[in-house]
């Protein structure tokens, strides 16, 4: 909050000599804000103790209508060293400052018994091994006191007026300086009227407002309104409503009233008019005095030149009765195409109706697909029990192609070619059998995977088991990011899945948990609008009671290579490198029996259909 002169001279007094010495803490406060931008007052320093960097501390402490002005404003300390005001009687050597040679303003005693201004002491202290120029003693910040008595000596110095240049030759205390010079008459102020820039005495202020000063107001003569002096004349000669002006035409009457102007043109003698039948035909253009004697002599004219204009006016009339006569035929042909119409309108309702009626049905074989599942993992366990007797199988055609070598090497010289060749024959049939078998495990086991997982509605539950391990696999280089289960906005929509760096990734990285969504490469991207727009939500669930999730949420850029049409598996991954910071994860409840849970949320609200 800025200081006003009333208040920066109060605490100037209370800085320079009205503390007692057991009362020597400076309630100085200087206007900051805090971290969350909200303004704050903060102490700054007690007057004992003064710390290295005093010369930059103290400028705020002075308020900015105290220090912060230049020498001849009406500031009472200066910027930098002593006063230099005009003293009535030359100081004595001890008011006078041991670095700058100027009167002492808030003195500071060392240890050694010389005395310095609060700035130049602080200069001093600022540098290395701080020393006294005068002794070349080392100083020590907490031997270094304020000297209240030597302080109120020197504000009761007598010293002249700060506008002496002026003329003023009053002569006051240095404590009294600001309060003189809030009256002094020889004083230079501002003009108090914004748009002037110029400065003058305080004594010749009434004469410049009164008479001088361009920015003035005025009034003007003729209407009577007040403005500028400077808008005073372009006001004369443009807009003044009362301002006496001359007909434009010349003629008898020499001044009229700018608002009266355009009355008078149209009974101005000499006014340039035309003929009022100018739209039957007529061309005559003359004078107003002019048009009286032309309207008495051309009646005739007149009158033909309108019956003229009846007439074609009339074969226009019929005319246009003709084509409505037309128009009207044509009215039965588009009743019977509105009815048409009508009719049409009727059958799409009825389609509509009908897609409805398909689309609940859709709904309800949806609702079936779970039972479907169902019978889909109890195949695969059918599948599993295949498996364990394909293995009891394989066992047994080891035990056969033992056996065959057995005998091969047991055969004398004729051996029968007939028995050997049926056993290599049915051992490869089983082994076929046995391939063929396993493929169609493998690829049931992988359909089951996704189906027991996949979601349909656009929304993704990721859970993640093992989180410690897999964050010291992040943190060791070994996996340093985990794709989750594909999910898709519908049976037919878009495939995507997301993508989690546990020890964080690009500005993330070591301090925060990295989210992703990535759109993937799907078997119905043909039938599907590109770029993808649809909002996309990301959260860390919250395993606790209070259920505080945190969540980030953004619209896909169009113009994003993330976002359009793969053309591989999937594309790149955008999202939030500083998702959550790693100390707020770890030390809450977002984390229970070492695992997480990581929520993708895609808008399908105004998905259309592919």
């Amino acid at each position: 909050m800025p200081f006003n002169e009333a208040e920066s001279l109060k605490i100037a007094r209370e800085n320079c000599g009205g503390l007692d010495d057991d009362k020597d803490l400076i309630h100085v406060m200087s206007s900051g804000r805090n971290g969350e931008g909200r303004e704050v007052q903060m102490p700054l320093q007690r007057a004992p103790s003064l710390a290295p960097s005093l010369a930059t501390s103290l400028a705020p402490s002075l308020g900015t209508s105290l220090a912060q002005r230049s020498w001849g404003e009406p500031g009472f300390l200066p910027l930098h060293a002593g006063f230099r005001d005009r003293f009535v009687l030359p100081p004595e050597p001890k008011y006078c400052c041991q670095a700058c040679r100027l009167v002492l303003c808030n003195p500071r005693q060392t240890e050694c018994g010389h005395r310095f201004c609060e700035t130049c002491i602080a200069d001093l202290l600022s540098g290395p091994h701080a020393v006294c120029p005068a002794d070349m003693e080392p100083l020590f910040e907490d031997k270094i006191f304020r000297d209240v008595c030597c302080n109120r000596e020197i504000m009761a110095l007598k010293v002249f007026c700060r506008s002496e240049k002026n003329g003023c030759r009053e002569q006051m205390s240095l404590q009294q300086v600001m309060d003189h010079l809030t009256v002094c008459p020889y004083f230079e102020v501002p003009c108090p009227l914004g748009k002037c820039k110029e400065k003058m005495m305080r004594k010749d202020m009434p004469d410049h407002l009164s008479r001088k000063c361009r920015h003035r107001e005025s009034t003007c003569e003729f209407c009577k309104h007040k403005m500028a002096q400077t808008e005073l004349q372009k006001h004369k000669e443009t807009v003044c409503p009362a301002f006496p002006v001359v007909c434009p035409n010349s003629c008898t009457y020499s001044s009229i009233l700018r608002s009266e102007l355009q009355r008078h043109q149209q009974d101005c003698p000499k006014a340039q008019v035309t003929c009022s039948f100018h739209r039957y035909g007529c061309t005559f253009k003359g004078l107003n005095q002019e048009m009286k004697e032309h309207d008495s002599s051309f009646v005739s004219e007149h009158l033909r030149l309108m019956v003229a204009k009846n007439t074609t006016l009339e074969a226009k009339v019929e005319d246009v009765k003709g084509e409505l006569q037309e128009r009207y035929k044509v009215l039965p042909g588009l009743n019977a195409r509105l009815m048409e119409v009508e009719s049409h309108h009727e059958d799409m309702r009825e389609k509509n109706r009908q897609v409805e009626q398909k689309l609940a049905n859709m709904q309800k074989q949806l609702s079936s697909h779970s039972e479907k599942l169902m019978e889909l993992e109890m195949e695969v366990r059918s599948l599993r029990a295949a498996r364990e007797e394909m293995e009891t199988l394989r066992g047994a055609v080891e035990s056969i192609r033992s056996r065959v070598a057995a005998l091969e090497g047991g055969r004398g010289p004729n051996p029968g070619p007939h028995t050997l060749g049926s056993l290599e024959t049915q051992v490869s049939r089983h082994d076929n059998v046995l391939s063929m078998h396993e493929i169609r495990l493998a690829d049931m086991d992988l359909r089951f995977q996704v189906l027991e997982t996949a979601s349909f509605n656009g929304t993704l539950i990721w859970k993640i088991r093992d989180y410690k391990r897999r964050k010291q696999e992040a943190v060791g280089s070994k996996t340093l990011s985990l794709y989750s289960q594909p999910f898709y906005t519908g049976y037919f929509g878009y495939k995507m899945c997301a993508r989690v760096y546990l020890n964080g990734d690009g500005m993330g990285k070591g301090t925060h948990l990295s989210l992703f969504f990535v759109v993937m490469r799907g078997e119905y991207d043909a039938l599907l609008t590109w770029p993808f727009k649809q909002k996309v939500t990301l959260m860390l669930m919250d395993q606790g009671p209070a259920r505080k999730h945190l969540g980030d949420a953004f619209k896909p850029d169009p113009n994003s290579s993330s976002f359009r049409r793969p053309t591989a598996d999937m594309n790149i991954a955008s999202g939030c490198p500083l998702f959550v910071a790693q100390t707020v994860l770890e030390n809450g409840t977002y984390i229970k029996d070492d695992t997480i849970f990581i929520k993708v949320t895609v808008d399908t609200s105004d998905l259309p259909d592919p």
